[in-house]
């Protein structure tokens, strides 16, 4: 015969045993950039196996995250383009911004028979992309490789298909650095391309590249190292030569005043060391979350990707958050609400 004492231990134990299964059960689906989907990956199966959620995510382009945000059939968006006012108001509650990393858009080229790295100003990228430099030893081009033999090939500008937030940051920068490019196709996660081809995501345009002798794309700096692709020097800012590289990133994001909202651009940032085609990437929450157990369960996710998810993001080419963006994101977190009530003792767990 058991003890009383020994029956209420055992019916505790059962309901532990029961109720973890439930927290093992939450799952999260989202849907959006393909800019940081090396580091969302590692992140969802990391913290799968720390805390049991589940979250699923289809890597689809801002655009088509931003659409399933909007009609509500995923728990969270990601973009690597913040809002506008126009698109903030079309959704049906109120969309935050949270920045998780920064990250570079490199310009990746097949060059057979180049002996030395690729540098481009950014008057040479504006013609590229408008049509009017079509061969690489174009003079504008050799005019910035002094001493440098560039194949006659033709060049092919490869550009996304999709709609994208990738995109957004490299039309954003060509419109900082070129009036009639701003005047004529203008910044967007889709734009009207006057020259090229398009692929799908930025496996897509990778793909395309690696596989395209004279072709040159903008892709997600992890995207070009891991197809083991070339990238191009840029003249900055400042009017310095520089590499996209995770310290450059973090040069572009480490001056950063950042808002409220968050909605901020690092493109063609000051700085000598500073990559100008750099960008922060977003999850895009509901703030008054109004499912229990998936908004607890999207919090505690949020909070700990600012924190111990950093810890990941060099190693994948990604710039860590700088101190500054993560206390401003702690606070956000701790003004959120889970069924109209304060979600402040999840987010700090």
């Amino acid at each position: 015969m058991f003890s009383k004492a020994s029956r209420a231990a055992a019916l505790t134990l059962a309901a532990l045993a029961a109720a973890a299964p439930l927290a093992a059960q939450v799952a999260l689906t989202g849907a959006g950039a393909t800019f940081p989907n090396p580091i969302y990956s590692k992140w969802f199966d990391a913290y799968n196996k720390k805390t049991g959620v589940q979250i699923n995510y289809q890597s689809i382009g801002s655009g088509a995250g931003i659409q399933q945000v909007k009609a509500g059939t995923v728990d969270f968006g990601a973009s690597d383009a913040a809002l506008s006012n126009d698109r903030l108001k079309e959704m049906p509650r109120k969309v935050l911004h949270f920045p998780m990393v920064g990250g570079a858009v490199a310009l990746a080229y097949n060059l057979p028979g180049l002996a030395t790295p690729l540098r481009l100003t950014a008057e040479n990228v504006t013609g590229i992309y408008m049509g009017k430099i079509t061969m690489w030893n174009d003079k504008a081009v050799a005019a910035a490789n002094p001493g440098v033999v560039i194949p006659a090939v033709p060049i092919l500008a490869v550009h996304r298909s999709d709609g994208s937030g990738t995109t957004n940051i490299f039309t954003t920068y060509l419109s900082a650095v070129s009036g009639e490019w701003k005047e004529l196709v203008g910044a967007n996660t889709s734009v009207s391309w006057p020259s090229g081809i398009g692929g799908k995501g930025n496996e897509g345009v990778s793909g395309l590249v690696r596989q395209t002798p004279g072709a040159i794309g903008y892709v997600e700096l992890a995207y070009a190292n891991q197809n083991k692709l070339p990238t191009a020097e840029l003249k900055n800012h400042d009017g310095q030569w520089v590499k996209a590289t995770l310290a450059a990133t973090s040069a572009a994001a480490a001056k950063v005043e950042m808002p409220d909202d968050y909605r901020v651009s690092i493109t063609n940032a000051e700085g000598k060391d500073a990559w100008p085609i750099a960008s922060f990437t977003y999850l895009l929450i509901y703030k008054d979350q109004q499912n229990a157990a998936k908004g607890d369960a999207l919090l505690k996710f949020s909070w700990w990707a600012v924190h111990d998810g950093q810890k990941s993001a060099s190693a994948l080419d990604y710039a860590p958050l700088p101190q500054s963006v993560v206390h401003k994101v702690e606070k956000t977190l701790k003004s959120m609400t889970v069924n109209g009530k304060s979600a402040l003792a999840s987010a700090e767990q």
